[in-house]
């Protein structure tokens, strides 16, 4: 069993969903299941990234076909970790769905679409092959129009029009990179393609398939100037199908970034100065876009956009302190973006608006619940000692040592911009008085659930407040893991040497 370890998340997610297609009409056994299968996959992933850190990198070829021929599966640290952290977001979401999402979504498969949207995360994470990659891509996309428009809502299909059309954009873009490099080397294999692209003489044509494969990503994570697709259908879906997204949509196309760009073009300093002139440019759009924002969960959008600018600009530096400053941030950030989206979920529930305008009085009718939600607020704005400061401190390090004093000018601007905007929500929000709203005929507010839906509700924050924590106060083990990352992608004989261990031979 150890030696497929890694192939057992995917095959789990798999399951669930077939099974979840058959309990169609029998919403609580849904809700069940997801929740245990969730937990379970949360266990799978830990033992996979416990295997991976003590005996090294670990690879299934589908078939018994040896790479580069076959299709390859690959868990390193950085993929392991991802499948992880996939996992517990999952988890937690699976729970938040359960007591959040209407019944009369939940008998349109909510459940089962779920499930094969972590397929695609935790497959693209694991991928060894670039065409397969792009596979993935497409299970993600599809997975992610059928939750955005399920319930069929006139915001939702607007929303979901401008999603589905720009990463379908970014997908043939994606695919076209990959034809050049098909051309170019004749392999698909990312280890193969870390050997052959260096000995490639057409060093104009591998830029061009460089920069198709940033506009492709570029677009899938939101970066300047691709992002505006994210805030305008991000906040349309329930609160459930927000969190999954903001947590780990746009992260994936980082990881696509990190692997991709990591093992094939660092090399180039044309591609990392553009990486990090990219990176700058997303700080500050996204942290003046999320300043302006009335609606809530517009907010939370805008700032996935300018903390993707975060990671992005330590693998720009492409230095060992910088890139495990983008590993931290993003383990931190696939957290903090997924508890936002529910909090907003949970106030959405408490006042029947998310308007900052309307909202007010929160910590004067809800205080537990405040003190609660502060913690991942003072985590997002990087205070220490909590989750987002640490790598903060090591880009500043990073930058400084590359002499990039704009960067460090970029971190921290984008760093009191979201304390100023955090600041105003809760002032906005939770500290002035609010107004009587007016009732909301058959919307299920939060007092009137039951104290089991309640916990189904509060429960899954209170879990990522509590990984939050984890990492903030438990930085040093994260650091370990994200210094670790950084060698393995610095180093990437070791990621070859595992997926094609005859290659000396």
């Amino acid at each position: 069993m150890m030696q497929q370890l890694l192939i057992y998340p995917l095959l789990l997610q798999l399951l669930l969903s077939i099974i979840l297609m058959f309990m169609w009409r029998h919403i609580n056994a849904q809700r069940v299941v997801s929740i245990i299968g969730s937990a379970v996959g949360v266990l799978l992933s830990g033992m996979l990234l416990y295997q991976v850190w003590t005996e090294g990198t670990q690879l299934m070829q589908a078939g018994s076909w040896s790479a580069p021929f076959g299709i390859s599966f690959v868990a390193d640290v950085l993929s392991s970790t991802l499948v992880l952290l996939t996992s517990i977001a999952g988890f937690a979401v699976s729970s938040f769905s359960s007591a959040s999402v209407i019944p009369a979504r939940l008998r349109f498969g909510y459940f089962a679409i779920f499930h094969f949207l972590i397929l695609g995360l935790i497959g693209a994470f694991l991928t060894g092959d670039i065409f397969n990659l792009y596979v993935w891509f497409e299970i993600i996309i599809i997975s992610s129009f059928v939750l955005i428009t399920l319930g069929g809502e006139k915001a939702q299909i607007e929303g979901a029009v401008k999603y589905f059309t720009l990463n379908f954009l970014a997908s043939i873009i994606f695919l076209t990179a990959i034809a050049v490099m098909y051309g170019l080397v004749g392999s698909l294999n990312m280890a193969d393609l870390a050997v052959l692209v260096p000995k490639i003489e057409n060093q104009g044509l591998l830029r061009v398939a460089a920069l198709l494969f940033l506009v492709g990503f570029g677009i899938k994570s939101s970066v300047f100037p691709l992002y505006f697709w994210l805030p305008a259908s991000y906040h349309t879906p329930p609160s459930a199908v927000s969190a999954i997204f903001g947590g780990l949509l746009t992260k994936v196309g980082v990881y696509a970034i990190i692997r991709i760009f990591g093992l094939l073009f660092l090399d180039d300093p044309f591609i990392a100065d553009m990486l990090s002139i990219i990176a700058v440019l997303t700080l500050f759009s996204g942290a003046v876009g999320a300043l302006v924002q009335r609606n809530l969960r517009k907010v939370f959008s805008y700032l996935i956009i300018c903390h993707i600018g975060f990671m992005i600009m330590g693998l720009g530096m492409f230095t060992e302190v910088a890139i495990a400053g983008a590993v931290f941030y993003l383990i931190h950030d696939i957290v903090i973006k997924t508890n936002l989206f529910m909090i907003a979920g949970v106030i959405y529930r408490i006042k029947g608006t998310i308007n900052i305008k309307k909202l007010g009085g929160l910590y004067e009718s809800h205080p537990l619940l405040s003190l609660l939600i502060i913690i991942p607020f003072f985590s997002v704005i990087g205070i220490p000692p909590f989750s987002g400061f640490w790598p903060k401190i090591s880009l500043i390090i990073g930058a400084y040592q590359d002499l990039d004093y704009v960067a460090i000018g970029a971190i921290i601007f984008a760093s009191l911009l979201t304390l100023l905007i955090i600041s105003k929500i809760w002032s906005e929000v939770f500290w002035k008085k609010g107004e009587e709203l007016p009732i909301r005929e058959h919307f299920l507010y939060f007092k009137d659930m039951t104290k089991l839906r309640k916990i189904q509700f509060i429960g899954p924050v209170v879990f990522l407040t509590l990984v939050t924590l984890y990492i903030g106060f438990g930085a040093e083990h994260i650091q370990q893991l994200s210094l670790r990352v950084a060698d393995e992608l610095l180093n990437k004989e070791q990621y070859i040497n595992a997926v094609l261990p005859n290659l000396n031979q």
